[in-house]
């Protein structure tokens, strides 16, 4: 992570960013375009002049925040594949998937803000989303674990519906059970 500079955050400043970044996801799913942006720095435990250095204005906050849990998603995938077997890593990205919508469905109305400022914080998501979830099939498939027959675009399709009907946190063991369907729907026996 770089500062506007491009230098490299120093490792406080990071863990700061980190913290504001988590806090503006949970309080615009909360509350909204209604959020605070003061409330926000105070859950994150930084000053406001921190806040408003780091992200000057709500939008670029929100826009931030959204794609931060992007980035956290899409970025797991290796380590995900290289601390459990692929199908493993698979089905573990799928509950964080879960885990992004939800925090993205929250924020639906703060996002639709940003876009109505002519910025769009979804630009590169579908892409990022179908790279990750092709890497990880596609390692399932060589270990032999997952059928072939199966897209990165199938899956983001199956992911996408429950994320729509199952994406809220009180939903979320009926959102578990369903990403396991779609597992059992993936062994490469299951044809």
């Amino acid at each position: 992570m770089a500062s506007e500079a491009g230098r490299p955050l120093r490792a406080d400043a990071r863990r700061n960013r980190e913290k504001i970044l988590s806090a503006a996801v949970r309080i615009f799913a909360e509350q909204g375009l209604d959020a605070h942006m003061e409330r926000i720095a105070k859950e994150a435990g930084v000053g406001s002049g921190t806040l408003y250095r780091n992200f000057p204005t709500r939008e670029v906050l929100i826009e931030a925040a959204y794609r931060n849990e992007l980035d956290k998603l899409c970025d797991a995938v290796p380590e995900l594949l290289e601390s459990m077997p692929p199908q493993r890593a698979l089905r573990a990205w799928t509950g964080r998937f879960i885990d992004y919508a939800t925090a993205k469905l929250g924020m639906a109305e703060a996002l639709r803000a940003v876009v109505e400022t002519g910025v769009n914080p979804y630009a590169h998501s579908r892409e990022r989303i179908l790279e990750a979830l092709a890497s990880l099939l596609s390692a399932s498939i060589d270990a032999g674990s997952v059928r072939s027959d199966i897209s990165a675009e199938d899956l983001f399709a199956a992911l996408t519906g429950i994320a729509l009907t199952c994406g809220r946190p009180e939903q979320r063991e009926q959102a578990e059970r369903l990403l396991d369907l779609i597992g059992d729907g993936l062994r490469a026996q299951a044809r």
